[in-house]
Order: structure tokens, then C-alpha cells, then sequence
């Protein structure tokens, strides 16, 4: 999952709302847990809905970040409905596309350019900025990004806008297990150990930064 350990972010270094992920040239990794079921058929047919269970009109809530699918699915052991995290790979074209209709959701410079009574916020995409978190889910002083992907949109994401699908649950677990064992491991060696991915800041136009109210590099949080 990883190729190099990633510089250990400083609470002044890192912007407060920044998006932080795996990405190569051409794709880049978001994060969700499903049931077996709808995992299983998922990475055998390489497409989110190949399982009846997966409800396409339903929002989904989709994190870049690694520790906060860790944190929200307490490392696929939270909820029975949650036990397979699964590595959905989007071009970055389409994860802007997502971006680009991002509306937050509580409030901001993006929510007060998208108001008005022309809204549809049945097809609007959310964004939260919640509080980072590291391996070992202790909360941090910067700001993870959540996108909530409307019931519009959800047929098209599942079956044109992800290039692969990935489980990793066994890694999820062999990082709880890992932390288990040794609580004091150190960010460079969880990622040593593919623990954890090389996650780094993903650049987006400034429009984007606007509309989504995101921390201009240089400012401190």
C-alpha cells in the first residue's frame, strides 16, 4: 500500500483543511466499509454494486484518509455492517468532478455560494472536515475530509467512476493488531510495514479551495 514513509505532519506545517491521500499520476484512493456481502461480490466483478445488497439510492460517504475509515470502522470490527473496508481507486478527474459539487455541510464560504431556491439538495455531494485522527485513532489538530455522495449520483460512481476495488481488511486488522501489541510504533515504521499508506496533500484548483472553505497553504491552523 505504501512505497516510503511520509514526513510526520506538525501541527503548524499542515494546513487545517487539507486533503491528505494515496494517488499516483493517473488515480487516487478513497475509503469505505460495507457488509461482506456487498464487498465480496464487489472486488470479484470489480464493481461496487455487483451485489443485490447495495442500495445505489442511498448516500455514501467516501474518506481519502486511511485513519479515519480505521476510526469509523474501528478496524472493520465496529459493525457487522462495516466488517470489509474496501480501496476504491477513482481517476482524479472524477474525484475533482465530485469536489467541483461539493456543497458543505455545516456551513461555510461553499454553503453560502450554493444557496438559493434553485438548490437540489437531494443531488448535492457533502462535504465534512472532520478532526484527523492517527493509527491509533487519537484525534489530531487538522482536518480530514468526508464526501457524501448523493442516491443521484451513486450509479454512475459505482459503475463508471472507480477504476479498482480493493480489500483491505487484513491490513486494517494486522494494523490493529500491530498497535496492540506495540502502542508506542511510530508513524515511518507502520508505513515500513505496510501498515499504513503513504498518504501526502492532493493539490486542487483554488476554485475548489473556495467552494469547499479549504486552509490556503502558509496558514497556520
Amino acid at each position: 500500500m505504501s512505497e516510503a514513509a511520509p514526513t510526520i505532519p506538525s501541527t503548524t506545517a499542515v494546513p487545517y483543511r487539507q486533503i491528505r491521500a494515496l494517488y499516483d499520476e493517473e488515480t487516487i484512493t478513497v475509503y469505505q466499509a460495507y457488509s461482506p456481502a456487498i464487498a465480496i461480490a464487489a472486488v470479484a466483478a470489480q464493481r461496487l454494486d455487483a451485489s443485490p445488497d447495495f442500495r445505489p439510492g442511498r448516500m455514501t460517504w467516501v474518506k481519502p484518509s486511511w485513519a479515519w475509515i480505521m476510526y469509523r470502522a474501528g478496524y472493520s470490527y465496529k459493525d457487522a455492517r462495516q466488517a470489509r473496508i474496501l480501496a476504491l481507486r477513482m481517476k482524479h478527474a472524477d474525484f475533482l468532478a465530485l469536489l467541483q459539487r461539493g456543497v458543505l455541510s455545516h456551513g461555510g464560504a461553499g454553503a453560502d455560494a450554493n444557496a438559493g431556491p434553485a438548490r437540489d439538495r437531494a443531488a448535492e455531494v457533502r462535504v465534512q472536515w472532520d478532526p484527523e485522527r492517527d493509527p491509533a485513532l487519537r484525534r489530531l489538530p487538522y482536518r480530514s475530509i468526508q464526501i457524501g455522495i448523493p442516491g443521484t449520483l451513486s450509479t454512475l460512481w459505482a459503475r463508471e467512476w472507480i477504476v479498482s476495488i480493493e480489500d483491505v481488511t487484513e491490513t486494517a486488522r494486522s494494523l490493529k493488531r500491530a498497535l496492540d501489541e506495540d502502542p508506542d510504533l511510530s508513524l515511518q515504521v507502520l508505513v515500513e510495514r505496510g501498515l499504513v499508506p503513504q498518504e501526502r496533500p492532493f493539490q486542487v484548483p483554488d476554485t475548489i479551495m473556495t467552494r469547499l472553505d479549504m486552509t490556503r497553504p502558509g496558514q497556520i491552523p
